[in-house]
């Protein structure tokens, strides 16, 4: 069986908001799904925007999975990470874009992201996300001009979770936006793992919910020829 490959596509963006936060991925929510995604034998490889610096928020050292995820050669590469728009996301079986507060400026409003998205599902890939990392849907349309969330079962974090952490930072309530789309959107009590799949896309509520997306995507991975 062939080695199966994941595209990991993360935030460039270190501040945000009025209050000029500090931002970035959430650690564990990288850590999680690659420490799954490891153990399964599943290749990832990472790309970001603007290509280079990944910043970061919410180490935690004393969880083991981020430690070691902080210590290995996968986080370095992560620090070096490929411009997007130079590459090919049909060169991998599945995208996944982990939350944090920055996808909420770069991943939300960038074409190469939209175009990733479309392009990756037109072409029968696993899209996957988490937390904030679903904001990566909105704006992407399919052929016929629909958004591409319509009718999709999907979760990301929600309006109850973002009124206590970071409302204030945020200019639009992701969980809102995404039902407007047209999106079939469901979550559970604050901070509780949550992920829905459905067929091909993969979405995670919240950090609490990343080892449930890595384990979601490595289980369709091992379904892919």
């Amino acid at each position: 069986m062939r080695v199966k490959h994941v595209l990991c596509i993360a935030t460039n963006t270190a501040v945000m908001g009025p209050f000029e936060r500090t931002v970035g991925f959430f650690f564990p929510e990288i850590a999680h799904p690659f420490d799954v995604l490891e153990d399964a034998g599943v290749a990832v490889e990472f790309a970001s925007p603007l290509g280079g610096l990944v910043p970061e928020d919410g180490f935690d050292p004393k969880d083991p999975v981020q430690a070691k995820f902080r210590d290995s050669a996968a986080y370095r590469r992560l620090q070096r990470s490929r411009k997007l728009p130079e590459v090919d996301v049909l060169d991998y079986d599945a995208i996944f874009f982990p939350g944090g507060l920055g996808p909420m400026e770069d991943i939300a409003k960038d074409r190469y992201v939209k175009q990733a998205v479309i392009r990756a599902w037109g072409g029968g890939k696993i899209v996957s996300a988490v937390c904030h990392g679903p904001v990566a849907f909105l704006g992407a349309r399919l052929d016929d001009g629909s958004p591409f969330v319509k009718g999709h079962k999907l979760t990301s974090f929600s309006k109850a979770e973002e009124d206590g952490y970071a409302a204030r930072d945020v200019s639009f309530d992701l969980e809102g936006v995404l039902r407007e789309a047209g999106a079939q959107y469901t979550c559970v009590d604050p901070w509780q793992p949550h992920h829905v799949v459905d067929g091909r896309l993969i979405t995670g509520q919240n950090p609490a919910s990343g080892t449930l997306v890595g384990k979601a995507i490595a289980d369709a991975l091992s379904r892919v020829d």
